[in-house]
């Protein structure tokens, strides 16, 4: 079974803009093109091209994609070279996991702060230490947010 671009786009949720623009980039040399010149996807092209939107997704650039592309479409003899660069893309997205985390422990204290059944105290009394910093560090008193 075949596909064609729009049938890719409404799978894997992407724009045929996109998609041609992946193509462009040299990021979808394994699709084939058929007698009328349009990209016509496999089942494999599938599967490649959802790896390819993963790693897109989780933050590795176009230029590392294309290179991760190559060496798959090169030969098995570069299984190495293949998982080194997953491998330093995995410690990325780690990276990204732990600063989320630390963004989600914020966001969910601020949410607690303004379920508290005295949020509108909480909330005044920063407004107020706030004001007295300012007024301590002989800075004019702008407009305070309560952050």
């Amino acid at each position: 079974m075949t596909y064609s671009i729009k049938d890719v786009s409404e799978i894997l949720g992407l724009s045929i803009y996109t998609i041609r623009f992946y193509d462009k980039e040299g990021l979808l040399p394994f699709v084939s093109k058929n007698k009328s010149g349009h990209r016509e996807f496999t089942e494999s092209d599938l599967g490649l091209f959802q790896v390819i939107c993963c790693l897109k997704n989780s933050g590795m650039h176009i230029k590392e994609i294309k290179k991760y592309i190559e060496l798959c479409m090169e030969s098995a003899n570069n299984i190495e070279s293949r998982k080194n660069l997953l491998v330093e893309h995995r410690k990325e997205i780690v990276n990204q996991i732990a600063s989320l985390t630390e963004m989600l422990k914020v966001v969910d204290f601020k949410i607690e702060m303004y379920e508290a059944p005295n949020a509108i105290e909480i909330v005044n009394e920063q407004r107020k230490q706030a004001c007295a910093e300012k007024r301590e560090n002989d800075l004019p008193e702008t407009m305070v947010l309560d952050l």
